[in-house]
């Protein structure tokens, strides 16, 4: 009744001492996984995406650029990452991770991926500590796959998903909803396919009255085969990076009601965890883990028959 979520030790890479970005929280999120019972059997472990599946949302010379550690100093400054050996198997493992999550999803109705939703890298370089897109690169292998025809991504993460955007703009199938805080990161949006840009400060009532006036209309016109769900608890209001004030409770909410809403319509919905970048990394990683009770709960629900 547990869905499966993929782990690479390689999510977490090493950083140089001091780094602003909360790299131990990967780790913690497994560890916290397996206290709470969330994998009992484990993690299922992801292959690193190969080039031939990166180069399904990315431009090839910046794939090779990645690959071969060689981005320029403009783009790695961008990303804000060193993106050397341990960052790329780090991306890589992502994307594969998101990948076969989104498999099992389509198999058993439910997964989740303890990294990913990497939304600011675009088809021709990185930003804002994302490497390689693993949302857009799963999606688009999927289509190319003949697995799915369309796919929604339902991203929640407090930055808007200016990557995804950008990777998915000539796919039509594949719709991107962003749901975000306008006054935040980047200054330049994308334009996704559905935008909405919330005022800071919003809290919890606010921010789930947005979220059930859109989605569910939106799942019903679109009728997608597959959700990608980018978890990200930067929305938080202890969040360094947010600028919204969700609380524990208000994030597990948003949670829960995305994953009902999918499988009410008996939709396969993939979990990624997106952004957060609270001070507290124990707290942060244990936020983290609030998707994967979500995903829990929803199968265990609908295992006696809600």
């Amino acid at each position: 009744m547990i869905p499966p979520i993929a782990f690479h030790p390689a999510y977490e890479a090493s950083l140089p001492a001091g780094h602003r970005f909360p790299m131990r929280k990967y780790g913690l999120l497994a560890e916290t996984l397996i206290a709470r019972g969330l994998a009992p059997l484990g993690f299922v472990t992801p292959e690193p995406a190969s080039a031939e599946i990166l180069l399904r949302a990315h431009d090839p010379a910046y794939v090779e650029a990645v690959l071969t550690c060689s981005v320029s100093r403009n783009i790695e400054k961008a990303i804000g990452l060193p993106v050397d050996a341990a960052i790329v198997r780090r991306s890589r493992s992502s994307v594969g991770g998101t990948l076969l999550a989104a498999r099992l999803a389509l198999a058993e109705g439910l997964a989740g991926s303890a990294a990913g939703g990497s939304h600011h890298a675009r088809r021709q370089q990185g930003a804002g500590f994302c490497v390689l897109n693993d949302v857009a690169v799963a999606a688009r292998t999927l289509q190319a796959e003949g697995q799915v025809r369309r796919a929604l991504v339902v991203d929640l993460d407090v930055h808007q998903g200016d990557g995804t955007a950008d990777c998915l703009a000539l796919c039509p199938d594949l719709f991107t909803l962003s749901i975000h805080c306008e006054n935040n990161y980047p200054s330049q949006k994308i334009a996704g396919d559905l935008d909405i840009g919330l005022p800071d400060r919003l809290g919890d009532e606010a921010y789930l009255a947005v979220l059930s006036a859109r989605l569910p209309q939106l799942l019903d016109a679109f009728q997608p085969d597959l959700v990608f769900y980018n978890a990200g608890v930067d929305p938080h209001e202890d969040d360094r990076l947010g600028r919204l004030c969700l609380t524990d409770d208000g994030l597990l909410a948003r949670d829960r009601f995305v994953v009902a809403q999918a499988r009410a319509r008996r939709i396969p919905i993939v979990a990624v965890i997106g952004g957060g970048y609270a001070t507290d990394v124990e707290a942060l990683a244990k936020r983290h883990a609030l998707v994967f009770e979500a995903l829990a709960a929803e199968a265990s629900g609908a295992s006696h028959g809600r």
